[in-house]
């Protein structure tokens, strides 16, 4: 399985501006990883840190909090959720003017000793939405205290310590897990508070929905445009040597990130205020279109790519079985495309075993672009063709539709390893129903999403009376007792197979999520990091 380099192809325009720009393969970097080296110098230079500056720091952003404490705590006595006044009273004009000074010191101590603002905020009354992004760091929340604007946020945020409380003050729109009518009433609330005039203060969202390494813009949820009203689009920037500030999925976790930031001497953001961006009336209707036409103007301002990767995609990349994805696995591209063609992925395991005795019937047969249409059920387009030239590996115009099925369930059952094997040797196994070592490689390579994979190694532990071909029940009992098999046997040294073309390390981004998406789950394991909300 292998991404090939073709050129981007532009979608038409349509409504009220130019669609975007769709890259038919990813970017050149998984946008949910961030990799962080340190070479000698540097780690020498965070020792000497750790040992000075950084508990300094580290004391006078907890006394910072400490002070706006009080301050929050008597201001969110009562109900936040009553109507506001047309016109803040005195006392919580005087507040707001003490938090943002106290929290201007809080990032001053924490080594943001400059805030490069551009642009102009617009007033409530013009844009009662603000989106932000790239999503890239709890550090993203320097936009928000320095706006005191209103944020959407897990309810659980509110019992925090010290920072539930100056959550509340900012009066946010809470999100229960626990209820499952909570994604439309929190977008009825958003809704409400949009049309109200500019009464309540500005709401920033940051609608990718999670945190990525700000190498590309990925899709927009819709929430923050449902209402319909004008949004002013703020992109954010940090332009530091060494990016300590990412906190993405996989990479650094988040007390180390915040020890890594503290111990730089400087660390430098730059947030940009573009101008309102008012929709059309067929933006209006189609929420979908005005995310997409928003993150365009966004990622033209950023001079990064857009892709149409979502949330569902990190949590592919996160999803717990024994065999763990690569970083630069491509079924986060195939993903993408099966979307791309009207095909849900969370609704097409129910027809697994229909695709499966069809691929099955093949016999190993490959087909061509018109016959793979014909077995999708959906019409020859571009789309399809880019999904088609994943597995032509060849490059002679065919594929296996097995590969398909295997990479099918991968995405539909991520964390279902064992129920993905049992389907493939169904498919490429003989009437005994054995593989052998070419039948396994091509299982396992389609399920990781690679390009290349030994299996050599794997295959002989497996087949201990060396008859040359396996059982799933061989490959079930191996796996029960050896449940790091992969990790042993697949990649033991933890390098990465040949996949998607990657490029070297760049800065990312990740953090703070104010995120309106119940289903958000903590789903993790080693190496990727649980975050924090």
């Amino acid at each position: 399985m292998r991404l090939r380099a073709r050129g981007p192809r532009v979608a038409p325009a349509s409504g009220a501006g130019a669609g975007d720009a769709r890259r038919l393969a990813p970017p050149g970097r998984n946008p949910f990883v961030h990799e962080l080296r340190l070479g000698a110098l540097r780690k020498a230079q965070m020792a000497f840190m750790t040992l000075t500056l950084f508990p300094i720091r580290l004391l006078l952003v907890l006394i910072a909090m400490l002070l706006a404490w009080p301050f929050t705590f008597f201001a969110t006595l009562g109900s936040s959720e009553r109507e506001p006044e047309p016109s803040p009273a005195s006392w919580r004009k005087v507040v707001d003017v003490l938090l943002k000074a106290i929290m201007r010191a809080m990032w001053f101590a924490g080594g943001f000793h400059w805030l490069v603002v551009k642009g102009q905020r617009a007033p409530p009354s013009e844009a009662a939405i603000l989106t932000l992004a790239p999503h890239s760091s709890y550090f993203d929340a320097i936009a928000v205290t320095m706006t005191m604007s209103s944020i959407v946020m897990k309810a659980e945020s509110r019992n925090i310590p010290i920072w539930g409380t100056l959550i509340k003050y900012i009066r946010p729109v809470f999100v229960s897990r626990s209820d499952q009518d909570s994604r439309r009433k929190t977008v009825e609330e958003i809704r409400r508070r949009a049309q109200s005039n500019g009464k309540w203060p500005q709401i920033m969202i940051f609608p990718e929905g999670t945190c990525t390494n700000r190498t590309c813009l990925i899709t927009f949820k819709p929430g923050a445009f449902i209402p319909g009203v004008p949004v002013q689009p703020v992109v954010l920037r940090y332009p530091n040597k060494l990016d300590t500030i990412t906190w993405t999925w996989q990479g650094p976790g988040a007390l180390k990130i915040l020890w890594l930031t503290l111990c730089q001497f400087h660390n430098r953001v730059e947030i940009e205020f573009l101008p309102v961006y008012s929709p059309s009336d067929e933006e209006k209707k189609d929420p979908a279109l005005y995310a997409s036409n928003v993150r365009r103007v966004m990622a033209e301002a950023l001079g990064v790519s857009v892709t149409d990767y979502t949330y569902d995609d990190c949590q592919l990349a996160l999803a717990e079985g024994q065999l763990r994805l690569p970083a630069d696995t491509c079924l986060l591209e195939f993903a993408r495309l099966v979307r791309g063609l009207g095909l849900k992925p969370e609704t097409l395991e129910k027809d697994l075993d229909k695709y499966s005795d069809r691929a099955q019937m093949q016999g190993g047969r490959r087909v061509g672009l018109p016959e793979f249409a014909e077995y999708l059920g959906v019409p020859v387009s571009d789309p399809l063709q880019d999904l088609f030239s994943l597995f032509d590996e060849s490059g002679d115009g065919t594929m296996d539709p097995r590969e398909y099925v295997v990479a099918l369930s991968v995405v539909c059952r991520p964390s279902r390893t064992l129920d993905t094997v049992q389907l493939a040797f169904k498919m490429y196994g003989s009437q005994d129903g054995c593989v052998d070592e070419g039948a396994l490689s091509s299982i396992l390579k389609t399920a990781l999403g690679v390009a290349e994979l030994t299996v050599t190694d794997l295959f002989r532990a497996i087949d201990e009376e060396e008859t040359g071909r396996i059982t799933f029940a061989d490959f079930r009992r191996f796996a029960e007792a050896f449940p790091d098999f992969a990790e042993d046997y697949l990649y033991p040294d933890q390098t990465r197979p040949e996949s998607c073309p990657r490029t070297p390390p760049a800065p990312a981004p990740n953090g703070f999520c104010a995120d309106f998406s119940p289903e958000n789950s903590g789903v993790g394991r080693k190496p990727f990091r649980k975050k924090l909300d």
